[in-house]
C-alpha cells in the first residue's frame, strides 16, 4: 500500500498518517449534530483520536498486522466479479495486473495515463467513460444484463509515447492496447548484460539527497507532482546506457533487475530507474523499483547481509507501458538512496555490483488504438463558490553551508463555500522533507496541516503537525493537535514516541 515498498520504509507513510491526523480532527457539522452536542463530540473525538504513525512503523517486515488487509494471502477467496482500473501515474500502477494475473473470478484490468483520480476527469488525459463502463460491469454481475463485459479483453492499457521531461503533463500521447489474455503470450522478455563476465565491478554509492526528481508517490493534485527530468538523480548514481535504438520499443509490464550485490553494512537499500533518454540528454523516468535488501528472500522473514559477500537479488520495477522512440537510448540507473521516496539506510552504503541482467518486456509495436471508450460523461458538479482557488509549489534548496538539502511543498486545497447549505470549508499542507548527501541520520520530515470550517459566525479551524527523525537504532515520532474555536485555543494535545529499528 503506501507504508512500505520492496521492504523500504515510504516516507508516504508519515505522509498519509500526518494526512488522517488532520482529516479526523475536522469537527462534526451543527446542522447535522444540532446545539452545541457538536462540541462534545469534536472534544470527544481529538482526545481519542489515534495517531496512527507508532503502529505503522511497529510493524516493519511483513507480519499478521500486514497479511490480514492483504488479498495476495489469498487471491482463491476473492468470489465477486473484479473490474480494476487504475493510472501509471498513480501509486497503485501494480494493481491491476496482479488482480487479473491471480483471481480466479471473473475480472478484466483498466490501466490509463491517469495520477490518483477516477478515470473520467483525471489526468493526464485522455479521460475515459470510466462511469459508462462501471455501469457495464455492475449491471452484468448484479443485474444479470447481459453487456458483454465478458468478452472484453483481460486488459486494456495505454500504452504512453515519449514525452519532455516535465512535472506535470496535462496530456499523454499514446495508444491503448487490449490484450485478450493476461499475462500476454504476446510480450517476450528480452535479457540485457549490463555488467559483462569478468568486467570490474560497479560500484554504487550515492549521497542521501538522490532522488528528488522522483516526485510524488501518489500524484493527485494536477501539480508539479510528476517525476521530473531524470539528469540531477541519473548524476548521483551509477548508470547502464544502452546502444542508440535502431528501432522503436513497446515496454509492457514489470522490467526486473537480477544481480550479484556485496554490501559494506549489514543493512542496505537499492533503487533502480528505467530511463528514456532523448538525443539531447534529457532523461525520462519510464519506470522504477526499489529494496531493502535483508528482504532479497523474504519480506516476513529479512535477513542481515554479511559485509563483503556477495548475495544474488532480485528487485521488480513498477509495470509500465511507455513506447521509447528509435534514436533514444535506454539507461538504467542504480543508487543506494532513493530521498524521500524512501527512509535512508541508518549508515552511509557501498554496494559492489558484480553481475547484472536487465529484463525487458517488450511487446510487438501496437500501430494505433486497438480497443475505444466511451467518451467521459458525470454528473452535474456540486454547487460551490470559489473563496481561495487552489495552488501548489515545491522548491528545492540547498543550504551552502551547511550542506543541508530541503524539499519544501505547500499544497494550498483552496476554501470553497456550499452553496446548498453554506459551509465554507479550506485546507492547506505544508512539507519539509530534509537531508544531509554525507548523513542519513540527518534525514527529517516535517508535516503542518491547517483545516478550517465555518458557517455564519460560527468558525472553528484544527492545526496538526508532525514529525519524524532519525537515529541509528530508533525512529523518533512526534505529533500535535491545535484546536480553535474562533481564535480560541479548545484543545491541545501532544504524542511523541520512539520506534526501534528492525533492519530498515
Amino acid at each position: 500500500d503506501i507504508h512500505y515498498k520492496g521492504g523500504c520504509l515510504l516516507l508516504e507513510n508519515f505522509g498519509w498518517a500526518s494526512t488522517m491526523l488532520s482529516y479526523s480532527s475536522r469537527p462534526p457539522d451543527p446542522l447535522i449534530a444540532g446545539g452545541n452536542r457538536w462540541r462534545d463530540l469534536w472534544l470527544n473525538r481529538l482526545e481519542n483520536q489515534p495517531f496512527l504513525l507508532p503502529l505503522w512503523i511497529s510493524h516493519q517486515h511483513r507480519d499478521a498486522y500486514w497479511k490480514r488487509g492483504s488479498i495476495c494471502e489469498d487471491f482463491s477467496a476473492v468470489k465477486a466479479a473484479v473490474l480494476s482500473i487504475g493510472g501509471w501515474h498513480d501509486g497503485y500502477r501494480n494493481t491491476i495486473s496482479n488482480l487479473v494475473t491471480n483471481i480466479q473470478s471473473p475480472v478484466k484490468g483498466i490501466v490509463g495515463p491517469w495520477i490518483h483520480k477516477y478515470p473520467h476527469y483525471a489526468g493526464p488525459k485522455p479521460a475515459i467513460g470510466f462511469l459508462q463502463e462501471a455501469l457495464r460491469w455492475w449491471d452484468r454481475w448484479l443485474k444479470g444484463t447481459d453487456t458483454g463485459v465478458e468478452t472484453d479483453p483481460d486488459y486494456r492499457a495505454y500504452v504512453m509515447d515519449s514525452v519532455r521531461p516535465a512535472r506535470w503533463h496535462p496530456e499523454r500521447p499514446g495508444r491503448w492496447i487490449a490484450e485478450r489474455e493476461w499475462p500476454s503470450s504476446n510480450i517476450r522478455l528480452e535479457a540485457i548484460e549490463l555488467i559483462p563476465g569478468g568486467a570490474k565491478p560497479a560500484v554504487v554509492a550515492s549521497p542521501q539527497s538522490c532522488g528528488l526528481a522522483g516526485g510524488e508517490y501518489f500524484p493527485f493534485t494536477f501539480g508539479p507532482e510528476l517525476p521530473g527530468d531524470q539528469r540531477p538523480d541519473d548524476a548521483l548514481s551509477v548508470c547502464f546506457d544502452q546502444a542508440e535504438l535502431e528501432e522503436a520499443l513497446d515496454i509492457v509490464g514489470a522490467p526486473e533487475l537480477e544481480i550479484w550485490v556485496a554490501s559494506d553494512r549489514r543493512q542496505a537499500n537499492i533503487a533502480v530507474r528505467l530511463c528514456d533518454v532523448h538525443p539531447d540528454g534529457a532523461s525520462e523516468l519510464i519506470s522504477y523499483g526499489v529494496l531493502n535488501l535483508t528482504h532479497r528472500n523474504s519480506h516476513e522473514f529479512p535477513e542481515a547481509l554479511v559485509p563483503g559477500e556477495t548475495a544474488s537479488a532480485r528487485i521488480v520495477l513498477d509495470q509500465c507501458a511507455y513506447r521509447v522512440p528509435a534514436g533514444h537510448r535506454l539507461r538504467v540507473a542504480v543508487s543506494t538512496a532513493y530521498w524521500p521516496m524512501i527512509w535512508p539506510s541508518p549508515e552511509p552504503v557501498r554496494l559492489e555490483l558484480s553481475a547484472a541482467t536487465l529484463k525487458l518486456p517488450l511487446r510487438p509495436l501496437a500501430k494505433g488504438d486497438e480497443v475505444s471508450f466511451p467518451e467521459p460523461e458525470g454528473a452535474t458538479p456540486w454547487a460551490t463558490e470559489t473563496i481561495r482557488p487552489a495552488n501548489s509549489e515545491r522548491h528545492v534548496d540547498r543550504d551552502e553551508k551547511t550542506g543541508v538539502v530541503t524539499l519544501s511543498i505547500t499544497d494550498d486545497f483552496g476554501e470553497v463555500r456550499d452553496l446548498a447549505h453554506g459551509l465554507i470549508h479550506g485546507s492547506i499542507v505544508r512539507e519539509t522533507w530534509a537531508i544531509h548527501p554525507d548523513d542519513p541520520l540527518a534525514a527529517t520530515g516535517n508535516t503542518h496541516w491547517t483545516q478550517t470550517f465555518s458557517r455564519n459566525e460560527w468558525s472553528v479551524r484544527t492545526e496538526t503537525f508532525a514529525d519524524m527523525r532519525c537515529d541509528a537504532q530508533n525512529f523518533i515520532l512526534g505529533a500535535r493537535i491545535e484546536a480553535y474555536e474562533g481564535e480560541k485555543l479548545v484543545f491541545e494535545r501532544d504524542f511523541e514516541q520512539a520506534i526501534p529499528r528492525a533492519l530498515v
